[in-house]
């Protein structure tokens, strides 16, 4: 039987019944539900809206509800048409009329923000852990493979020697930025709507502060109709959520390549690996493709829940029902792709001579040699001009600039010495990098310091 039966004289259709119910996926939130309406039905008592005595009983009702969900004996029914309706349903079977006055002061429209801002606050809270999780990881990687070269890439070609652990950290400083991010988003998110009703607030006496503190918010809502039909700290958890997805599939996209035969930077762990239904040879890194490709689906709950409020009018709307499942789907989503690269980068093999060797060709070292010029007190345009021809002197004879004689570089520049040799070397090109935050290996030691030091490791 419906709560709200009074006003209508015909049953719901059993179609429009289920198309309406949100009980197969708001019944996550039980836990946020029953605790919320313990905390206000404390509130009713204490302000003599109704006894303490049934404020009491309302109390260890809702509590014999918790605990027989939390045990697997209580499961909803079709009748539900969602998890507060059935919360107040078997609370009522259970301590009789009482139960019906749980609902004072109070509406869905508040109930339900209540619920989802307690349940998002928990949400962010686990997605914190794994991404806390994945730092370490990362930062363990990074301090192991401190001295292990590699090239670095523009348009995805070879511009520079990099450090595999200098790599790794601008990884670690993506993740740390969305954990950060989601902190803030637990901030908009920490603000207790319930006391607002429908909309235009209550004429009972409430004490909204007295239930934000018992529910630990760290804030209230303080307008009555954006309490109820606010859902932005909805659409900034998936924002959050499609931005560490983004860093997650670029990091991905690296793992893939480097893992292929023509790379072999890597080599992921047998455990994190698929084969090929027809070719008995293939090891294909499917964890980081799904991951890659589930992106996509945390993009689309974003734009979902957009699209959805970009046309609502004050206050609540049952479209706001379609709130749910896209931040549902993308918390599952995210912190199952942070799990499975945790194990990843946790298992993978780094190929140090692979990546050494790769950093013999693709004239990696020619920003450095027009810098040597630079420094025999030629402008840096000319150095880029003769270091250009050397370069295209070197693919015409199949060579690569530490291969020419000094006799044929001054052909190009008569200010080459012999110290060039060195100055192109690739871990001197390394070594010498002297800006704030660069791929050196005093840099690169610096940035693994200060995280140790602030972290803990």
């Amino acid at each position: 039987m419906k709560l709200w039966k009074g006003r209508f004289a015909k049953e719901e259709n059993t179609a429009a019944n289920d198309f309406n119910s949100s009980t197969s996926f708001d019944s996550r939130m039980w836990k946020q539900d029953i605790t919320g309406s313990m905390a206000h039905a404390a509130m009713l008592g204490k302000q003599g809206i109704i006894t303490k005595a049934e404020s009491e009983q309302i109390i260890a009702g809702l509590k014999t509800i918790y605990a027989d969900i939390d045990a697997g004996t209580l499961t909803y029914e079709p009748e539900d048409e969602d998890i507060h309706m059935f919360v107040e349903r078997v609370l009522t079977q259970r301590i009789g009329t009482v139960g019906k006055k749980l609902h004072t002061a109070r509406s869905r429209n508040d109930q339900v923000a209540l619920d989802f801002r307690m349940y998002q606050k928990e949400l962010i809270g686990n997605i914190d852990g794994e991404l806390t999780q994945l730092l370490a990881v990362l930062y363990k990687l990074a301090e192991e493979n401190k001295e292990t070269v590699l090239p670095g890439f523009t348009h995805l070609q070879k511009a520079q020697p990099v450090l595999l652990a200098h790599h790794l950290l601008a990884y670690y400083n993506m993740f740390t930025r969305d954990s950060q991010r989601f902190a803030d988003c637990f901030k908009r998110t920490d603000y207790m709507p319930l006391g607002a009703g429908a909309l235009a607030g209550t004429t009972y006496n409430t004490d909204r502060f007295f239930v934000q503190e018992q529910l630990g918010f760290e804030n209230i809502c303080t307008n009555s109709m954006d309490a109820v039909s606010d859902r932005d700290f909805a659409l900034e958890f998936l924002s959050c959520a499609s931005i560490t997805m983004m860093h997650l599939s670029r990091l991905c996209e690296e793992l893939i390549l480097w893992c292929s035969p023509d790379f072999g930077f890597i080599e992921m762990d047998d455990s994190y690996s698929t084969g090929s239904s027809i070719m008995p040879q293939k090891k294909n890194p499917d964890m980081a493709e799904l991951i890659r490709g589930k992106t996509g689906r945390v993009y689309g709950d974003l734009m979902g829940l957009l699209t959805v409020m970009k046309g609502l009018p004050l206050a609540y709307n049952k479209d706001m029902q379609e709130d749910k499942e896209p931040v549902f789907d993308a918390a599952d989503t995210l912190i199952a792709c942070l799990q499975m690269m945790i194990g990843m980068l946790s298992t993978l093999t780094v190929n140090v001579d692979k990546m050494a060797a790769s950093t013999k060709s693709g004239f990696m070292n020619a920003t450095d040699a027009a810098d040597y010029l630079v420094s025999k007190g030629l402008a840096f345009r000319d150095c880029h001009e003769i270091i250009g021809k050397l370069v295209l002197h070197c693919i015409q004879t199949g060579r690569a600039l530490e291969d020419l004689p000094l006799s044929e570089l001054k052909q190009f520049s008569e200010v080459f010495e012999e110290d060039i040799y060195e100055n192109i070397d690739i871990k001197t090109c390394i070594k010498a990098k002297k800006s704030y935050g660069s791929t050196s290996y005093e840099s690169v030691k610096t940035q693994l310091s200060d995280i140790k030091a602030k972290m803990g490791y």
